[in-house]
């Protein structure tokens, strides 16, 4: 079943949301330039609150970095209680490895040939470890890390599955389309940010979107 990460959570009410619509994931952005951008310490009393109120059902929380020293993601992660790191910068496979299995890797590949490339370069150091993807494919965009609410080429996405375990797409995904792209990459996980936002509020999710499309995603699978 296609498990499905909300991106971007800022608020613990989204986060009870993002949970009750049935996330498997949440992730948290810790890269200031982002309107997403959540400091450790508010990110913190999110992570323990939502732990303490949903105990072992809660979806597994993943920070997401830009280029950030490994020593910084490892010390964010402890000090916010995060089981898991996502690498979405220009991070070499090296910074992947010493992170020991706890990361992965989002990639934004310009063309066929990049995303086979680029899937081959960090396969060495994917994770293991099931409950997290082994690679994560984006839209590409010359400036912005994501969250740009830009489609990924479904070509692309296919040509990196095909050598990836896990793969995790992402890239203008809605409650509109997402059932199609589930239905055509057939991917591990789906993640969304901007697709389930309030209109004109980067990192305020809306509630009915997210139940939305957590509900598109699965009716895909069954249909």
């Amino acid at each position: 079943m296609t498990k499905v990460k909300v991106c971007g959570i800022t608020t613990l009410e989204d986060a009870r949301a993002a949970a009750a619509a049935g996330a498997d994931l949440l992730g948290l952005n810790f890269y200031k330039p982002s309107p997403r951008y959540l400091a450790p310490e508010a990110a913190r009393a999110i992570a323990a609150a939502l732990r303490a109120e949903l105990g072992d059902a809660c979806p597994a929380l993943i920070g997401l970095f830009v280029n950030e020293v490994v020593g910084r993601v490892s010390i964010t992660m402890e000090q916010v209680g995060l089981q898991f790191a996502q690498l979405s910068g220009d991070e070499s496979v090296e910074v992947l490895r010493e992170l020991h299995g706890t990361a992965y890797k989002a990639i934004r590949p310009r063309s066929l040939q990049e995303a086979l490339d680029d899937s081959a370069y960090f396969a060495p150091a994917a994770p293991t470890d099931t409950r997290i993807p082994s690679l994560l494919v984006d839209a590409h965009h010359p400036q912005l890390y994501g969250g740009t609410g830009e489609q990924a080429s479904r070509e692309v996405a296919l040509a990196a599955k095909a050598q990836t375990p896990r793969l995790m797409l992402a890239g203008g995904l809605t409650p509109n389309n997402v059932a199609e792209a589930v239905r055509t990459v057939q991917p591990w996980a789906v993640d969304v940010a901007s697709g389930v936002e309030v209109d004109g509020q980067p990192g305020r999710k809306n509630a009915a979107k997210m139940a939305a499309f957590v509900a598109a995603v699965r009716a895909a699978q069954v249909s």
